[in-house]
């Protein structure tokens, strides 16, 4: 657990919290176990990912050893396992595509790619810039994994029915590109190796969930693979008729990955400004959501800025050894805490799996299906649909549910450009923000029958013809200072006998000088015309804005009052004694 201050030593290396419980045995073996059941999703999935990024597949592995290891010492989340995802593997891919289409080599940018966002990330953790994680709202975050999720699936069309098909242009374009070329070529033995993992993993999910089913199935398909000498019989199909085939992983190099300095081109970074911007901070937030989401049950704290530090350095790491973009996983990290990690070793020991990968079992690997990994890929983004966050948004706000709608269509539609669904998603956002903060609620109030007071016009009650009390529901700022003077203006146009004014501004949360500019204009207004204008329940900003800009000075601190009834009785003080009775704001009126 985090301490408020932790002292200099523990901020600069945080495993200093949790290294020191690993002289108990049993947090050792709970690590251990949690480490290699990770491992063995970890292994295949990566593989998978890689693929979706575009890149061979062994690539998964290089970002599946130095990130998760990077990451746990640094980041402040114990449980949270880094490495290749589908969301950054797919904005990885969707930036690579248009320069594969060119002929470029594509696999030192996304090596590349994985060191400037990593210095992005570092960058920000160091500023403490972590609360930038506020503007990606929940519905741009729901529009855009739910259309994510269908791109990277789509995406694995051509693996899984093993054609051939050229990737350029729209995403929506090359999926029927696909289909059309699927429709007169697909290669059933690669569609049966595929659909095999899929039952396989399927079945255990529901009936064994304790079982890693990924690696069972890819086992039992690379074994059949194997057996059938799927890769020849493929081969020799592309070389007699030119036909569309499976294909396997084929050769991966032994050892552990070299260790070099990865290349910079700053033409073609720049050209990927965008995507590198979105790839950033994508990868953190949903690191920094599952880490969240997990310090809820384990009661830990989370530091949003040192974990920008930790997948800062991870993806920088990563890169020296030939990594691309890496974030943290949440089914890896669910696995990883259900399975009782408790703390980032966890993370070591699967880092220690994966470099034994590497170095003693790459030849296992050749045979695995391209099919079967678009299987994994396709079970592993199932849960990433998510319809009823929409619906339940909808029935709580339509216009946060029409962000997500929008970004969903817009992500969809722009792909590969993914940027422009994200940028659309937070447009829009703030633009509904605006629009409700610029004409916030104001509702002028009355005496209810129970005693309180509330919004005359929703409750159907009479108002005093001396006093108008009014509530403002929102901050006092530049952009609604003439809704908020309009609103008044009217409401002494249809009160002509109006005498006091009271704002209860209790939900008034902030105010900038601009809105302090506005009261005291009113203020003045008001005056002119013998009316006072009193405020109630002022909050402490707006109570200091009131001193510090000089209205109490100019109007006395008389005006400025903290109780409702004492408000009202002061107004009253101030009217004659006639009116008293004919006003139904007093607790004491007449019938209502």
């Amino acid at each position: 657990m985090f301490q408020s201050r932790p002292p200099l030593l523990y901020r600069l290396f945080p495993f200093l919290f949790w290294v020191g419980e690993l002289r108990d045995t049993a947090v050792v073996r709970a690590d251990v176990l949690a480490g290699i059941t990770v491992a063995l999703v970890l292994i295949p999935q990566s593989m998978a990912y890689a693929q979706l990024a575009g890149l061979p597949p062994y690539y998964g592995l290089y970002a599946a050893l130095l990130p998760p290891l990077v990451a746990c010492l640094w980041g402040s989340s114990r449980q949270l396992s880094t490495g290749p995802v589908a969301m950054v593997s797919l904005l990885t891919g969707a930036a690579l595509a248009p320069l594969a289409a060119q002929g470029i080599d594509i696999i030192p940018v996304a090596i590349m790619l994985a060191l400037a966002s990593g210095i992005i990330q570092l960058s920000m953790g160091l500023l403490k810039l972590g609360v930038i994680i506020n503007f990606l709202s929940h519905p741009v975050l729901l529009g855009l994994t739910n259309a994510a999720a269908l791109i990277i699936a789509t995406s694995q069309l051509d693996k899984f029915l093993g054609v051939d098909v050229d990737k350029s242009g729209l995403h929506l374009v090359v999926v029927w590109r696909t289909i059309s070329t699927a429709l007169s070529q697909a290669y059933m033995p690669a569609i049966a190796m595929g659909l095999s993992a899929l039952l396989i993993m399927i079945a255990l999910r529901r009936w064994a969930p304790r079982l890693p089913a990924v690696l069972i199935a890819v086992a039992v398909a690379t074994i059949a693979s194997w057996l059938i000498d799927f890769d020849q019989h493929s081969a020799t199909a592309r070389l007699s008729d030119g036909e569309s085939t499976g294909r396997v992983v084929g050769a991966v190099p032994d050892g552990l990955p070299n260790v070099a300095m990865p290349s910079f081109d700053w033409h073609i970074l720049l050209s990927l400004w965008g995507p590198l911007l979105v790839i950033a901070l994508v990868g953190f937030v949903e690191a920094v959501a599952i880490a969240k989401a997990m310090a809820l049950s384990s009661r830990q704290r989370i530091d949003a800025n040192q974990e920008l530090i930790g997948q800062g350095l991870a993806n920088i790491a990563g890169a020296f050894s030939q990594s691309y973009p890496c974030s943290g996983s949440y089914s890896r990290s669910a696995v990883n805490f259900s399975n009782g990690a408790r703390t980032g070793f966890s993370s070591v020991v699967a880092a220690i799996m994966v470099a034994a990968t590497l170095l003693f079992f790459t030849p296992l690997l050749w045979h695995i299906p391209e099919a079967v990994l678009a299987a994994v890929i396709f079970m592993a983004v199932a849960s990433l649909i998510k319809i009823a966050p929409v619906r339940h948004a909808w029935r709580v706000s339509p216009s946060d549910a029409l962000v997500a709608v929008v970004t969903f269509v817009v992500t969809l539609a722009a792909a590969p450009h993914l940027e422009i669904g994200i940028l659309t998603g937070v447009a829009l956002a703030m633009v509904l923000y605006l629009a409700r903060t610029v004409r916030p609620h104001i509702a002028i109030l009355a005496r209810h029958p129970d005693g309180t007071l509330k919004d005359a016009q929703v409750n159907k009650l009479p108002t005093s013809p001396y006093i108008l009390a009014l509530r403002m529901d929102g901050r006092l700022y530049f952009a609604n200072t003439s809704h908020f003077e309009d609103s008044i203006s009217h409401a002494l146009s249809d009160q002509p006998s109006l005498k006091v004014v009271i704002l209860f501004a209790n939900g008034i949360n902030s105010i900038d000088a601009s809105g302090e500019e506005s009261l005291r204009q009113i203020s003045e207004r008001l005056h002119d015309q013998g009316i006072p204008l009193f405020i109630c329940g002022a909050k402490k900003n707006l109570r200091d804005a009131l001193y510090n800009g000089g209205w109490v000075d100019t109007y006395g601190s008389q005006r400025l009052i903290a109780d409702e009834d004492q408000a009202i009785n002061a107004a009253h003080e101030y009217l004659d004694l006639q009116h008293f009775e004919a006003c139904p704001l007093r607790v004491y009126a007449g019938p209502l």
